[in-house]
């Protein structure tokens, strides 16, 4: 008698349509479907993990540009200063400090200016 391995392959198959809940039609039912969206889908998230760290570097970089320039200050002029004012901040914090705390990135700009003659 052949071994048709029924009770593995079910569980395969129910933990790839349990994956593909919430899918339209075919690509939640039927089985090569469902495996080639799933295996898409998982692409798509690798690429899009990298690339949202991307695009929220660029937020907070036209963000600080924007506070940087309201301020009198070019966005390259505002990071070089803070380089050489030994100030550690990521663009995340530089960010949030422009958008919530204004009078500490006031405080900033100013120590920037002291620091590149300007």
């Amino acid at each position: 008698m052949r071994a048709k391995s029924g009770v593995p392959r079910r569980r395969a198959k129910n933990r790839l349509f349990k994956a593909t809940k919430g899918y339209v039609g075919g690509r939640r039912r039927l089985l090569k479907s469902a495996k080639e969206t799933l295996l898409r889908a998982g692409v798509f998230a690798f690429r899009d993990r990298r690339a949202k760290k991307r695009a929220f570097r660029r937020l907070w970089i036209t963000r600080i540009s924007a506070a940087a320039e309201m301020r009198g200050l070019r966005y390259s002029q505002l990071v070089n200063g803070l380089k050489k004012s030994n100030i550690t901040l990521d663009r995340k914090s530089l960010s949030e400090l422009a958008i919530h705390d204004p009078a500490v990135f006031d405080q900033l700009v100013a120590k920037v200016r002291t620091a590149i003659g300007a």
